[in-house]
């Protein structure tokens, strides 16, 4: 580990939790040697780990939902997996986890260190020869047995109860607890306990005695490190959601795991305390992340599941926070579709090893299935989290025209016949190192007739990111205004910042946005005021900074599939050869640039792991008065609302 990271978290932490961190390194000190093997958490009980009437439910599945487990699980049996954009080595279907497959990089094809190493040993967070670790975290969450469960449950299927338990078996033997890369963050040994949890819930009674034997295993070992290692303070975000629903579910599938009771009800608790923290009452993530947002209420939708079954559902805030989201992304969303605001790492707790551009919708589905209301937002995919949740009647899903406003979360949409502008004037991130924030303050998204124009340029990497990390967060990858080429707000690390912009809305109206943030106060002694109005033909962006004049930088960065022809200073932006909009500047200072081979080349970010070029608008000048740029829709034949 740099010594720099660790000066840059040591910034961002309070007495208290530098406390908490010196017994925490304690702890992990104590248990090298001493909990290092299956002995220490051998099982009394057989018992089948159960989540309440998640095998009932399953069982009910939809025929969308099997044909398209039946699709994924053809595709595991076969071998084949893939993840964050990347695709694994293709495995004999005779031989489908061999003991080296759970420590391999798909991108760099080398191995992490496994049980020859102990977890707290492994400096993860600055490898950069191996690969990005979410790789091999990816696939140890073990989020791919969970189709199989409901394949061998519908089906009795015996080739998917022996990928189970060959799974099992081979995962179990090597990693003996707390040795390899699998046991050094509380989210992964969540994900993989609630994984195991799902499996043996829906298809435990398929299963061989010594595969439960070794589940129950992997199981306890789990909840002993979530118990002694929890995430606090500056970590405590989805992190800490995650493994406080993992703590929950364990307590309640093995009630025979000492101080069990215990354990449910503290993890309980702090999952109601959590989602009223990080999911504002107006629905917006603390995170700023639609993503992120929807991965921390599955955690606690399939909580809430296990209390109500259990007679003692979660209680009225819950409830409340998990429909505003509901509500903010529907608002938000572009087609059915939320825009990749901040990071996404594309977790998910119910899986099914396809892509999922829906995500967000999903959850929000399920949310409003589970409390038995309509749904604002488009249907997704068929997936198994709609057995298990349920599916949500259609709503209203159209916006009424004019301005809805988010106060809490910094979020303002525009709606008009043929457009919908966001605009972004909310916190860089939740806690004091804003992990998944990104530098965007002001930044506006654009759809027109439904179709994205201007857009997020999403995140890409994590770990083995470097400076293209950087990049994606930055203040010049967003469609808003960079002063003398600094970002609004400071990166100190790959997650963490020294310092944040704070962003305000001054005045809002059905056709009127005004909003300001201080991120180049301190520095630059200079503040950004951003005002939108709608006009007869679309729309008009007044960008103004105070104080002396300096370099600025305009951006608009555009959806790929876009073509941009510069006349001037008017840019007129096409689809499929048809002119759609029209970009006025004060002058024709223009730079635009398609996936060129450098970072501010035009890239844009699908999903995790991929970029693809798109049209990058760049206007450099002079802050001595204001910069204005006019937005003027082309009428189509036929325009839709």
């Amino acid at each position: 580990m740099s010594l720099g990271w660790y000066v840059n978290r040591l910034r961002n932490m309070s007495p208290g939790e530098v406390a908490h961190r010196v017994v925490e390194k304690r702890r992990k000190l104590s248990s090298k040697g001493r909990h290092e093997s299956w002995a220490r958490f051998a099982q009394q009980s057989d018992d089948i780990p159960r989540i309440p009437e998640l095998n009932e439910v399953v069982l009910q599945a939809s025929p969308a939902v099997r044909e398209a487990l039946d699709r994924t699980c053809s595709a595991l049996l076969d071998g084949r997996f893939s993840a964050l954009g990347v695709e694994w080595p293709k495995r004999p279907a005779d031989a489908l986890f061999p003991v080296e497959v759970w420590r391999l990089d798909p991108v760099s094809g080398l191995s992490w260190p496994g049980a020859d190493a102990y977890c707290f040993d492994i400096a993860y967070r600055h490898e950069t020869r191996l690969g990005d670790v979410k790789y091999v975290w990816e696939f140890n969450r073990l989020q791919f047995l969970q189709p199989l469960a409901a394949k061998l449950a519908l089906d009795d299927d015996a080739d998917a109860r022996r990928a189970i338990e060959a799974a099992i078996e081979s995962w179990h033997r090597a990693h003996p607890p707390f040795r390899g890369l699998v046991w050094n963050s509380g989210i992964e040994l969540a994900l993989r306990a609630i994984s195991l949890l799902v499996v043996s819930s829906i298809c435990g009674s398929h299963l061989s005695p010594d595969t439960i034997r070794r589940i129950r295993e992997i199981l306890a070992a789990h909840a002993f490190w979530l118990a002694r290692f929890p995430s606090r303070f500056s970590s405590a975000n989805n992190h800490l959601i995650a493994e406080a629903a993992g703590e929950y579910l364990l307590g309640v599938a093995m009630p025979d795991l000492a101080g069990a009771d215990t354990m449910a009800a503290k993890a309980r608790k702090t999952l109601e305390t959590e989602i009223e923290k990080q999911i504002f009452p107006d629905g917006v993530p603390a995170e700023q992340s639609p993503t992120y947002g929807a991965f921390s209420i599955e955690f606690a939708l399939l909580a809430a599941l296990a209390a109500r079954n259990l007679g003692e559902p979660f209680g009225p805030v819950f409830e409340a926070r998990l429909i505003a989201f509901a509500n903010w992304l529907a608002a938000t969303s572009f087609n059915g579709i939320a825009p990749p605001l901040c990071d996404d790492d594309e977790g998910r707790v119910i899986a099914m090893g396809e892509p999922e551009p829906r995500y967000p919708a999903s959850i929000a589905n399920a949310a409003m299935a589970f409390f038995g209301t309509p749904s604002p937002v488009a249907a997704s995919e068929p997936h198994l989290r709609d057995a298990i949740f349920g599916e949500a009647a259609a709503g209203e899903q159209s916006a009424a025209s004019g301005l809805t406003t988010f106060p809490n979360g910094g979020y303002s949409i525009v709606n008009a016949v043929r457009f919908k502008l966001v605009m972004d004037h909310g916190p860089l991130g939740y806690l004091s190192i804003a992990a998944h924030g990104h530098a965007d303050a002001l930044s506006v998204l654009l759809s027109i007739d439904g179709e994205p124009v201007l857009v997020d340029p999403g995140t890409y990497l994590y770990h083995s990111g470097g400076a293209w990390r950087d990049w994606f967060r930055s203040t010049r990858a967003h469609n808003t205004l960079t002063i003398a080429g600094a970002d609004q707000s400071i990166m100190s690390g790959a997650f963490n910042w020294s310092h944040k912009a704070n962003a305000l809305l001054v005045e809002a109206s059905d056709t009127t946005l005004h909003a300001e943030h201080d991120g180049y106060a301190k520095r630059l002694g200079a503040t950004h005021r951003r005002h939108v109005r709608v006009t007869e033909d679309g729309l008009r962006i007044e960008d103004e900074v105070s104080g002396k004049p300096q370099p600025v930088e305009l951006v608009y960065q555009f959806a790929p599939g876009l073509d941009i022809l510069v006349d001037g200073a008017t840019a007129t932006v096409s689809k499929d050869d048809t002119p759609i909009v029209v970009f006025t500047l004060p002058d024709a200072h223009f730079d635009i640039a398609i996936g060129e081979d450098r970072f501010d080349g035009g890239w844009v970010s699908p999903s995790f792991g991929a970029k693809v070029p798109a049209p990058r608008l760049s206007w450099r000048g002079k802050s001595d008065k204001p910069i204005v740029t006019e937005i003027r829709l082309v009428e189509q034949q036929g325009s839709r609302a």
